[in-house]
């Protein structure tokens, strides 16, 4: 799964906020956000920004696709 689906998903749960407004918390361009959205292209240090830029804590784990299970 891409990350830009849940992106906009957060940014409408956290009030409607625009690509513009995400851009300018997180010190980029709108441009630039753009760019990385059409690309779904995002390193984890972007997500991480996205995250506090938007009050919400990033989890990254590994999961076992055949049981589900997180491995951490």
């Amino acid at each position: 799964m891409g990350m830009v689906e849940p992106i906009r998903i957060a940014l409408v749960k956290r009030g409607n906020i625009s690509e513009s407004e995400l851009a300018r918390r997180i010190g980029i361009s709108p441009q630039n956000l753009h760019n990385k959205m059409k690309r779904d292209n995002f390193t984890e240090t972007d997500l991480r920004e996205i995250a506090d830029a938007l009050g919400l804590r990033l989890e990254i784990s590994f999961v076992d696709p055949k049981t589900g299970e997180k491995i951490c």
